[in-house]
């Protein structure tokens, strides 16, 4: 009686280790395709009225729909005249912000279209031959540099220093590698640095 109490016991709490993460997951994936759907909604708007009512795939048509806005705007996009009223309305709006011009500065860094040389993955040589990671974030052309010096596991947060340009080493790696290897609070340096030299 009491093998078959601890098997029952043990196929239960197991089982519910199985069928918990899977109903998470429906509930997640659920609420995913609500929001997508819900996106879509000023997009189908726009259309007669009655045009998606007998869809019977909503989820589909939303995304089709939300790639279709974003390639139409993409495409207005490489306008000039389009390009320089979004820079002036960015720039008399969010643009204001500070921390707007932080992430966007980063978010652009991240996807290899910013060319100010922010945001440069770095190594901050310290005392007694220590490195540490960092983000190059201006030269300063008096012989500083700005740096920021990451957090683990946040590669967004950390510290904000002026340090001798010579003791900054740029690595030749994307910023998305070096941001991975601090989320991962350093697990994967060996490759990055190999990749960097």
């Amino acid at each position: 009686m009491k093998i078959l109490s601890e098997f029952l016991k043990r196929t239960v709490i197991g089982g519910f280790f199985i069928v918990l993460p899977l109903l998470l997951l429906y509930v997640l994936m659920d609420e995913v395709l609500e929001a997508v759907v819900g996106l879509a909604t000023p997009i189908v708007e726009m259309f007669p009225e009655g045009t998606f009512d007998t869809s019977k795939a909503p989820v589909i048509v939303a995304i089709i729909l939300i790639l279709l806005a974003s390639s139409i705007f993409g495409l207005a996009a490489r306008l000039p005249i389009v390009r320089r009223f979004g820079i002036w309305v960015e720039r008399n709006t969010i643009g204001q912000l500070r921390l707007y011009r932080a992430v966007k500065g980063l978010t652009s860094r991240f996807a290899e279209m910013d060319d100010q040389g922010q945001f440069k993955p770095a190594l901050v040589r310290g005392p007694l031959d220590q490195r540490q990671f960092a983000y190059l974030m201006e030269d300063l052309g008096d012989g500083f540099a700005v740096v920021m010096l990451p957090s683990a596991p946040s590669p967004l947060t950390g510290t904000i220093k002026l340090v001798p340009i010579s003791q900054v080493e740029t690595l030749n790696v994307s910023l998305a590698d070096l941001s991975a290897v601090i989320s991962y609070w350093g697990l994967g340096s060996k490759a990055l640095m190999d990749n960097a030299r």
